[in-house]
């Protein structure tokens, strides 16, 4: 059997950044914080598409030579219910199967949140200004680095709703905005390509942070995104 081991952090960040926050079986979808929690836990199952040792489901699809399970290759991001289902019925979801939802899940989520083209980049900028409206009011109010309603103290009510808050409504709001202007990028200037670029590496940092534990690597939210689309 293939030596079990702890999967890396950075890979932890892909698999959450690639799922943007939901289920990658298409038909589920579901939020991987959810409202019932509060946003502090997520209920996200990293799923091996193909197991350790030879006996697990869909064991029979390993690849020959070399093959380590727990790259992000071969792990897929589900809900609990989703991920028994795939490893009950495994004859039900082979590989190829598994490897089709990760690949298409932005495109599918995008359609289930009603994620399209645009025909100006005015009606963009009027989507994107009021998620990034909604983040602000609540950084605004509740960041612990720069809020003004409390002084930063990690064990403070105040500072576990901010946390709460980042995993239940900022990231997945980040997500959006990120797939919303990626959908419509053939109206952004070179500048506004640039800047978005240094959004998502904000993004990034922040999913590092809040959802796998990994301090000190965000950058600044890039001011250009205030007038992105204007």
């Amino acid at each position: 059997m293939a030596e079990r081991r702890a999967i890396p952090a950075e890979t932890k960040l892909r698999l959450f950044s690639g799922a943007s926050g939901h289920c990658q079986k298409p038909d589920c979808l579901e939020p991987l914080f959810p409202v019932e929690l509060g946003g502090d836990k997520h209920i996200a199952e990293m799923a091996h598409v193909i197991p350790h040792g030879e006996a697990g489901p869909r064991h029979e699809d390993r690849p020959g030579g070399d093959f380590d399970p727990d790259t992000f290759d071969n792990l897929i991001l589900l809900c609990p219910t989703c991920h028994t289902k795939i490893d009950k019925d495994p004859g039900s979801f082979p590989r190829n199967v598994l490897l089709e939802w990760k690949e298409s899940h932005l495109a599918n989520l995008a359609a289930k949140q009603g994620i399209r083209a645009y025909g100006d980049r005015h009606e963009v900028r009027a989507v994107v200004a009021a998620i990034m409206a909604e983040n602000k009011a609540i950084w605004d109010k509740f960041a612990p680095e720069h809020g003004s309603d409390f002084e930063y103290d990690p064990e403070a009510e105040a500072a576990k709703g901010w946390s709460q808050r980042m995993r239940s409504v900022i990231l997945p709001n980040h997500y959006r905005a990120q797939a919303i202007i990626a959908a419509n990028l053939g109206h952004a200037t070179a500048d506004e390509r640039r800047t978005f670029a240094e959004y998502q590496e904000h993004v990034r940092g922040l999913s590092e942070r809040h959802v796998c534990g990994v301090s000190g690597r965000a950058i600044r939210f890039p001011e250009a995104m205030e007038g992105l689309f204007s």
